[in-house]
Parts: structure tokens; C-alpha cells; sequence
């Protein structure tokens, strides 16, 4: 289908670690998905690649759209791969005299954070990852600010100048500041930072240098610590990928500013002070996809479900909103960062599959094939069978269509290493070793979307599932069969989808600033008012910050919507929950109790209300700004209905196909051509060049006018 008369105004970018997705959106609100493997040494090229991939269906090349691009949103795990493989900057660090292990000793959790539960409840599996800064590169100086904020101890100037020139002689590349409770007063904080500053340009180095008082004022100095290390760590090269991504847009025509989807589930600017935020992107776009759909369909409470090729990552959407982390862990890292509440599980369609060699069982992942594939792919170089490699024995996969026909798929080298590696040693058919691989990993998946749900206090009927990821239609039957759940939903552009996120995303930045904030249940009017003097302060001095990165990037104050929000807690409970703020100042009584209100109706979304405790008084923990400017997003497809029984071109044939111990002839579609109303039975695979859709024996399917595939149990 030609698009020359309706102009490609949007893109979305899904760069994970085994595919490179992309979605583009025409002015007249239709969109297209492209994929391409990922290529960690130039994401640029894949992105390239994919690209070609998704506007071929359009019959138009990157030349011709690039340069009608109004906006284009990148996701990926670069910075994230980068901290997990220890490949970033060489940073210093400068702390208080007397805490220089603060970093290496790190939290107690960061010493399981990540491991599997038989690894979490043995004491001596735990183990702490290498630090980001040896205590080589660490140095103390001598100054005090106490919890109030009151400066205790002044700020030792010449031992910050004798750090710094001891860090730079020890190869630092980065220097980090953080000294404590400066989120309460900054400016010892920032006296050293100057001195730095000053100290270097003595030196004749250019090292940019990373105050957390700059980038992360809050409270709990390993959080903040570590936010920031992470942000000179690996943030700052990271800037060079998506310079090349930008320059690669440049080189073809491209006259827009690249956005990234950040950590709270909008966009930034790549020029972006605080990159840090994009640490992790690509899964967040799909819950920014679901909530998205969700508003335009109506639906309030969605469980998110998004399978790729190395994790399982679920969230819930309740009432139209997703819940926020305010000291989420990332990398084994505890951090200070704001991100979309996510639960991940390592197991996907790449997960390597083995024989554990004391129990005997199958075991999956965490590990996986990645970008490669698995043992069908000859290419590869691996060595050990992976999921989709039990995908491909078990007949669900076309071996001559992957990504379109990119990459042959080879049956019998599967099977062959299958045979090897797991059947031959559990005493199985290869058929029956695949087949109990994938009933495994449905079962695993099955009750932990089951525990999640549960353990928020929700019933699988009260929710709708979006399924959706590279390998999510391929397993979605698996993991959902016997929940209960309102309805099952895999979008046809399921591959796509976390791209399709990042274009529904706001272009928005974001900053917080611990306030601490006390009202006890006795407290006057005057503390009341005192307490919303103090947040109405911080949102003022965020406010100035969010704006300042939008003129970075191009934009005028006037441009900017402000909205502020701030985590509130009942006294003594240890963790907030975060608020939209229903005023943007509190200077009356009122106006305090406007803020209390909107934390109690939140509170009782997320909990219940009869565990609402306002007896206890309240805690204002931080102060929030987001500020966002006008952005074009997809529009949701809308097809005429046609009829239940699809058009005979849209079949392609019977592929043999294996469940539960029996061999039988599934009927294969073709995604594209089916259309709006179309009835499928089990056993169907419906298949595209994205992704392929798996229909069982017992399950049915509907396509709606909006590309959405319904898929029910047959009762």
C-alpha cells in the first residue's frame, strides 16, 4: 500500500537484546511494524535495517520518510548491557572522610538482587558484584551536614582539591560527588563540586563532574549514590549510541530530535542531563502502549504481559493508572530513580534450556540465546538448545519465514541438539522434550501472572491481558489458560507493541526532591500550612529544571504543561505511594487537605480502603514536576466489520503441529490477510513476519475492528 499522500509523521523504537523493533504511524493515523535482528556493535544498522523491513510494506524506503519524521522514540538495553557487562567510563568518586566503602559494601539485598529463589535463601550463594568505583578511585574529605541539614563540619577545601588531583592521577575518566544528607542542605555539596571544577581546569582535564545535589537530591545516600555513579558510569556513553542513532537519521534525510522513553514512562531529549533515566526503556513502553489502548477501548484494569526473547515482564494497570517505584532496583543496583512498577521474570523464547545436574530436571534460562537465536540457526555459535529452538521442533514456527525469511531456521539441527542435550538423558522422544520444555515455561509463567495479580490483592476477572512481545502470541494460550481472566488480547502488531509505547509516550521530562515532611494526627493549622509551603517551594524549584531541559532541546517556557505530583506515606510505614498533586500550590489549610484526600483515594486503589490509616498522620516524602509539551501519537486502526469466516486467500495451508503428546494438522493464516470480525478455531497458527500467533486445540479467536485478536478457551 502506497503512502506518498499521507506523510509517516511518527516512529517508534524497541531496540532489546534480541530484536530491533520498529512502528511507524502515517498522518492519517495507519501504522506499520518492522523488525531486524539487533546488532549490539551498531544499533544504528539494525534500526536501519529494521526500518527497511517495516516501510517495504508500504512500498517507500528510509530516504523517502525520514525526512517527513515529525518525532521518533528510541528504547533499548545499551546502558543497561553496558552496567551488566562492566564496559562503562572509569569514574571517581569523592564522599565524606570515614565512609569511603560506602559504595563498595553497597545494601545487604544488592547481595542476592537478581538470583533465582533456591540461590536468595542460601546465605552462601549470596555474593556483591564488583563496584562500579574501586576504592582505588575513592576518596573522603572532611565536612558534615546533619539530618536537619545544618552544617556541623565546614567543608575541608584543600582536601577536595587534593582528591581531585589524586582521582585524575588514578585514571578517573568521571567524578562523582555525594556527601551526606546534602538533598537536605546542598551546599557543601556544591561548594565541592566548584572546587572540582576549578581544580581540573587547573590541570588542563576536561572530566565532567556529577554532584548528586545536580542529579538526584534524595534521601538514602546508596540510592543516591549509586544513581549517580550510574549516570557518569554509564549514561554518559551512552550518549555516543544515540548520537550515532541521531546522526544515522541525519545521514538519511532526518530533521527531528531523537526522544528516549525514561524510567517513569515518558520521553526525553538524548542531550538530557539526567540520561540515567533510560537505564531501562524498552518494557516500559508496552505498559505506556497498554494504558494508552486501554483509555481509547475503555478498559480500567489491564495486566501487561510481554515475552521477548531473554525476560517475562508483567505490570497491572488498575483504574486507568500504573503504579511508580521510587527506589526500584536495576543491575544488582538499588537506585534513585522513578520507574514504572514492573515484576520480570528471566525466561523467554531464548532462554537456554538444560539438565541440572543435581535434581535432574529441566531448568530455564536466566540466561539466554539472545540476538542469536538458538541451536536452529546454524549461524549462531552456540552451544546449548534454547526454547526457541523446542518452538521450532514442536512445529510452531515457520523455519523459511523467520523475521520474513531473513534467517533459515534448521529443523533437524535442532532436533539433533535436542536429542543430545535433553531428550536422550530424561529417557523422552525429542517431540516429548520440547513439548515438556514449553508446558514448563507456560506453567512457570502461568503462576507468576497468577502470584503477581494475587499478591496485590486482585482477581485475574477483574482484568484484561494484553499480550504481546516478540514470542508473547506464541505463549499467551500457555500462561493465561485457566486464569479466569475478563479477556485475552494480542494486538496484531504484538512484535511491535513497546515500540508502538515509545510513540504513544508524552514527550515529558521529570525531576524529585526528598522534602521529608511530617503532620502528625494532632497537628495545627499552621503545621499543615508549613508542610504545603514546603512542597509548593520544591515544585517551584523543580519546575525551573524541567524547563530548562526543554530549552535544551528547543522549546519555549510557554510551550511547557507543568504538573506536580509528590509520594506521601501514613506516618511510620516504610514504603509512599506517588500522587498526581489535584493543585499546583498548597497555601491553605484546604489545600492541604485537597492533597491528603487525593493520597487516600490512591491509597485504597492500591491497597484497600479499610487499610487506609489517617489516625496515624502523614508524611510527604518528595516532591515531584513533570512538564510535557504537545506531541503527535498513533490513532488507534479502525477496520469495517466483514464476517466471521476469513477470505480463502488468507490461508495458507497445514502445518503438522505437536501438543500433548499427539501430532495434528494445524491450519496456518496469514496475519495480514485476515480481517475485522474473522472467527478461527484451534488448532491455527497465524503467522506474519513479526511474530506468529499460536491457536491450540480448545482455544478460538476473533479479530476485532481495531487489529486486536480476542483469544477465548473453548469451554
Amino acid at each position: 500500500m502506497q503512502t506518498e499522500s499521507m506523510p509517516v509523521q511518527v516512529m517508534g523504537i524497541d531496540a532489546g537484546g534480541t530484536m530491533t523493533d520498529t512502528f511507524f504511524v502515517s498522518s492519517d493515523g495507519r501504522f506499520v511494524v518492522g523488525k531486524a535482528q539487533s546488532n549490539p556493535g551498531d544499533e544504528s544498522q539494525a534500526i536501519y535495517e529494521s526500518s527497511q523491513d517495516a516501510l517495504a510494506a508500504w512500498g517507500r524506503s528510509v530516504e523517502d520518510v525520514y525526512p517527513e519524521l515529525l518525532t521518533c522514540v528510541y528504547s533499548g538495553t545499551a546502558m543497561l548491557n553496558r552496567v551488566v557487562m562492566r564496559k562503562g567510563l572509569d569514574v571517581g568518586l569523592m564522599c565524606n572522610k570515614g565512609f569511603e566503602d560506602i559504595h563498595s559494601m553497597g545494601r545487604a539485598l544488592q547481595s542476592y538482587l537478581g538470583y533465582a529463589l533456591e540461590d536468595r535463601i542460601h546465605l552462601n550463594t549470596h555474593r556483591y558484584d564488583e563496584p562500579l568505583v574501586p576504592l582505588s578511585r575513592t576518596r573522603g574529605v572532611t565536612e558534615r551536614t546533619d539530618v536537619q541539614g545544618k552544617i556541623v563540619i565546614p567543608l575541608n577545601e584543600d582536601e577536595v582539591r587534593s582528591a581531585t588531583r589524586e582521582l585524575v592521577r588514578n585514571g578517573s575518566q568521571a567524578i562523582v560527588i555525594s556527601l551526606l544528607q546534602s538533598h537536605k542542605n546542598g551546599t557543601n555539596e556544591q561548594r565541592a563540586r566548584d572546587l572540582c571544577l576549578d581544580e581540573l581546569k587547573k590541570l588542563g582535564k576536561e572530566i565532567p563532574v556529577f554532584a548528586t545535589i545536580d542529579y538526584y537530591p534524595s534521601r538514602k545516600e546508596s540510592h543516591r549514590t549509586n544513581t549517580t555513579v550510574l549516570e557518569a558510569y554509564a549514561a554518559e556513553p551512552s550518549r555516543a549510541t544515540l548520537k550515532r542513532v541521531s546522526d544515522r537519521f541525519r545521514k538519511h534525510g532526518g530533521k527531528f530530535d531523537l526522544r528516549v522513553m525514561a524510567t517513569h514512562g515518558g520521553t526525553i531529549g538524548w542531550r538530557a542531563k539526567e540520561l540515567a533515566r533510560t537505564i531501562v526503556s524498552g518494557p516500559i513502553g508496552g505498559v505506556i502502549g497498554s494504558k494508552y489502548l486501554g483509555e481509547l477501548l475503555g478498559y480500567d484494569n489491564i495486566a501487561c504481559s510481554d515475552i521477548g526473547g531473554t525476560s517475562f515482564d508483567m505490570a497491572l494497570i488498575t483504574k486507568g493508572n500504573f503504579a511508580i517505584k521510587s527506589d526500584p532496583d536495576m543491575a544488582r543496583l538499588v537506585l534513585s530513580l522513578p520507574l514504572v512498577a514492573m515484576d520480570s521474570v528471566g525466561a523467554g523464547a531464548g532462554s537456554f534450556v538444560r539438565i541440572d545436574p543435581y535434581s535432574g530436571a529441566i531448568k530455564l534460562g536466566p540466561d539466554s540465546a539472545g540476538y542469536r537465536v538458538g541451536m536452529c540457526w546454524p549461524e549462531s555459535g552456540l552451544d546449548t538448545v534454547s526454547v526457541t529452538d523446542c518452538h521450532v521442533i514442536l512445529g510452531y514456527l515457520n523455519t523459511d519465514n523467520f523475521l520474513g525469511g531473513a534467517i533459515k531456521l534448521d529443523v533437524e539441527r535442532a532436533r539433533r541438539c535436542m536429542k543430545e542435550q535433553i531428550a536422550d538423558p530424561l529417557g523422552l522422544s525429542v517431540e516429548d522434550a520440547a513439548s515438556g520444555v514449553i508446558e514448563l515455561l507456560d506453567l512457570q509463567l502461568r503462576e507468576y501472572t497468577r502470584s503477581i495479580i494475587s499478591a496485590k490483592g486482585y482477581n485475574p476477572a477483574d482484568f484484561v491481558c494484553f499480550s504481546y512481545g516478540g514470542a508473547g502470541p506464541v505463549h499467551t494460550y500457555g500462561y493465561t489458560e485457566g486464569l479466569g481472566f475478563e479477556d485475552v488480547v494480542v494486538p496484531a502488531w504484538a512484535a511491535g507493541f513497546s515500540a508502538f509505547g515509545c510513540a504513544c509516550a508524552e514527550y515529558e521530562y521529570r525531576y524529585d526532591k526528598s522534602v521529608d515532611v511530617a503532620v502528625p494526627p494532632t497537628a495545627g493549622d499552621d503545621v499543615k500550612m508549613a508542610a504545603g509551603k514546603t512542597l509548593t517551594e520544591a515544585w517551584a524549584e523543580l519546575a525551573e529544571k524541567v524547563i530548562e531541559e526543554f530549552i535544551i532541546n528547543g522549546f519555549k517556557r510557554e510551550d511547557v504543561l507543568l504538573r506536580p505530583g509528590y509520594s506521601m506515606q501514613y506516618l511510620g510505614q516504610l514504603n509512599d505511594l506517588e500522587i498526581d498533586s489535584p493543585i499546583s500550590a498548597a497555601a491553605t489549610v484546604a489545600d492541604w487537605e485537597k492533597l491528603v484526600e487525593a493520597f487516600d483515594q490512591t491509597y485504597a486503589r492500591v491497597y484497600a480502603t479499610s487499610a487506609s490509616s489517617p489516625e496515624l498522620g502523614f508524611g510527604v516524602t518528595s516532591a515531584i514536576m513533570r512538564g510535557s509539551v504537545v506531541s503527535k501519537k498513533p490513532e488507534l486502526p479502525e477496520e469495517p466489520l466483514v464476517g466471521e469466516t476469513p477470505p480463502q486467500e488468507a490461508l495458507l495451508g497445514k502445518r503438522a503441529f505437536y501438543r500433548r503428546k499427539q501430532w495434528e494438522q494445524a491450519d496456518v493464516w496469514s496475519m495480514e490477510k485476515l480481517q475485522a470480525g474473522n472467527h478461527i478455531v484451534g488448532p491455527a497458527v497465524i503467522e506474519s513476519d513479526s511474530t506468529t500467533f499460536v491457536v491450540p486445540k480448545g482455544f478460538e479467536t476473533r479479530l476485532d475492528t481495531h487489529r486486536l485478536f480476542h483469544l477465548k478457551e473453548i469451554k
